[in-house]
């Protein structure tokens, strides 16, 4: 007869924060702590916030309802009453109220002079973000799959797999051979939302004399036209999935970049990575695959790379201090939606680039955590 595991004795921090969960788990206390003067603020922005999850998707769909009718590039124009507002967004006038009151709630949307209404401070950022709009979009292919929660982490064959289908590539071992169609909305997507980001890492890494730059799963090469703009003698190449590589030469030839990247399609899980660079990034790949993959890759970059060359990582870091809703809560279920890998630690990556061969390793301060973080590796 198997003998269960005793499990280990209680620390005195295991002890404390038991008392705290009774004590602030009683009626009698809340009670007291909503009312008394000194507890009152800090017990009413935890019920406040302890709402805000219980209404998230609630929020969720005001955000995307605004997003979808178009709602922030029409008040960047000029601030618009309310009876514009219905015309342009095609629903009754009484529920373009309703819809008004709680994108005001949320900051999208601030009253203005004349009892007409223009965009708030969350609205704002929106103008204009194609990307973050389709991401935004985007994000209701996760919510179809959260229908059953409990289904969706309990089985990976779930009935809702809407995110799974819009990346067929992570279940197939052939996925060089898809056709453009398979990838293209997927890689538009991508390309789309990377402008920020690139920034960002640009700002914070310098490529001043380096040689060649490869991006690996670099998608439609929006990665590269910006390293393209700010650094004109470095030599760039691309390579992803023929497929996508197909779509790269249609965004660089409408950037004007016609020649100045090198493309190569192939699959790099087990094709031979393009030589010659002295740089080479991988941003946005190595989450999206498993600690078996991503040290197999980690292997072809570091065989790849010209002597003295660096790898650059960039993606959203789990654990990350002031951003832990991104990496362990939005990609720790985005991606276990998608079939397979997860947000890692930087630590985490830097433990896979040792084992991978690489000698050093530096973590590097982003502007926006939110988005990525950075990693430089040398051989």
């Amino acid at each position: 007869m198997a003998v269960a595991d005793e499990a280990p004795p209680m620390t005195w921090r295991d002890r404390l924060l038991a008392w705290r969960d009774r004590i602030q788990s009683s009626p009698t206390f809340q009670r007291w702590a909503a009312s008394f003067p000194l507890t009152r603020p800090i017990a009413l922005r935890r019920s406040r916030a302890l709402f805000d999850l219980t209404a998230g998707f609630v929020y969720t769909q005001t955000l995307t309802a605004c997003v979808r009718v178009g709602l922030f590039d029409f008040l960047a124009e000029r601030p618009r009453t309310r009876a514009e507002i219905a015309a342009h967004v095609g629903i009754p006038l009484e529920e373009t109220e309703r819809l008004l009151r709680a994108a005001i709630a949320l900051k999208l949307v601030q009253g203005r002079s004349g009892d007409r209404f223009g965009c708030g401070p969350m609205g704002a950022p929106l103008i204009g973000n194609v990307g973050l709009a389709r991401m935004i979009e985007h994000n209701a292919l996760l919510y179809q799959d959260l229908t059953d929660p409990i289904e969706f982490f309990r089985s990976s064959q779930s009935s809702n797999r809407a995110v799974l289908q819009h990346f067929p590539y992570t279940s197939v071992t052939d996925p060089e051979k898809f056709g453009r169609g398979v990838v293209a909305d997927y890689s538009s997507l991508m390309a789309e939302t990377v402008r920020p980001l690139a920034e960002d890492i640009l700002d914070r890494y310098s490529l001043d004399g380096r040689k060649a730059l490869l991006d690996v799963g670099g998608g439609e090469g929006a990665f590269l036209a910006e390293v393209a703009w700010r650094y004109q003698g470095i030599g760039l190449k691309l390579f992803d999935l023929p497929a996508v590589v197909e779509g790269a030469k249609i965004r660089l030839a409408r950037l004007g970049l016609v020649g100045r990247v090198e493309l190569s399609g192939g699959n790099f899980h087990q094709d031979p990575l393009p030589t010659g660079a002295d740089v080479i990034t991988l941003v946005r790949v190595l989450l999206d695959h498993d600690d078996a993959s991503v040290l197999g890759l980690l292997r072809r970059v570091r065989a790849a790379l010209e002597p003295g060359g660096v790898l650059l990582i960039v993606e959203p870091f789990s654990g990350v201090r002031g951003a832990e809703t991104v990496g362990d809560a939005y990609f720790g279920l985005y991606l276990r939606a998608m079939g397979r890998g997860r947000a890692r630690r930087a630590d985490e990556l830097q433990a896979l680039l040792m084992k991978a061969g690489f000698s050093g390793s530096k973590v590097h301060r982003t502007r926006y955590p939110v988005y990525a973080g950075l990693i430089s590796a040398t051989p």
